[in-house]
């Protein structure tokens, strides 16, 4: 079993969920504020990693809606890039076209404060991208996962 780490890598915050190949269920873990430069971002990322036991990482990707690479796609392999390299660990890349919504249109449906939800939203938006790679891959066609 492996446990991976879903990251959502927004403009201001990048979310967080966690999940494992053996259950293949992802929940929200937490937010961190995304300040400092790229090498702190990912070091914190790191640190929760190692705290939670986490293997690998799942990096949510931002395609356009036409497939092609924009610049906030750039940006975020840019990051996923680094962060492969600094732990050494394996980066996955799944498709994050409208994680966000799909957190927003969930959250729609609590009876949570717009503060509240604010808060959750980028966790949340992690672990859409988490449960998707968990839903479209198989242990035998991901040989990572084994």
């Amino acid at each position: 079993m492996k446990k991976l780490l879903g990251i959502d890598y927004g403009l201001r915050r990048i979310g967080l969920a966690l999940g494992d190949t053996d259950a293949r269920i992802a929940v929200p873990l937490k937010v961190l504020v995304r300040d400092g430069d790229i090498r702190g971002q990912v070091d914190a990322v790191i640190e929760v990693a190692e705290e939670y036991g986490a293997d690998e990482f799942v990096l949510g990707l931002p395609l356009n809606m036409d497939d092609s690479v924009g610049k906030q796609a750039k940006i975020t392999q840019s990051f996923g890039k680094l962060l492969g390299e600094v732990s050494k660990s394996v980066v996955h890349e799944c498709d994050e076209r409208l994680s966000s919504a799909a957190a927003d249109d969930y959250m729609q449906q609590t009876e949570l404060t717009h503060k509240q939800k604010k808060a959750r939203r980028d966790a949340l938006a992690a672990t859409v991208i988490l449960q998707t790679f968990f839903d479209t891959h198989t242990d035998e066609g991901t040989p990572s996962l084994k």
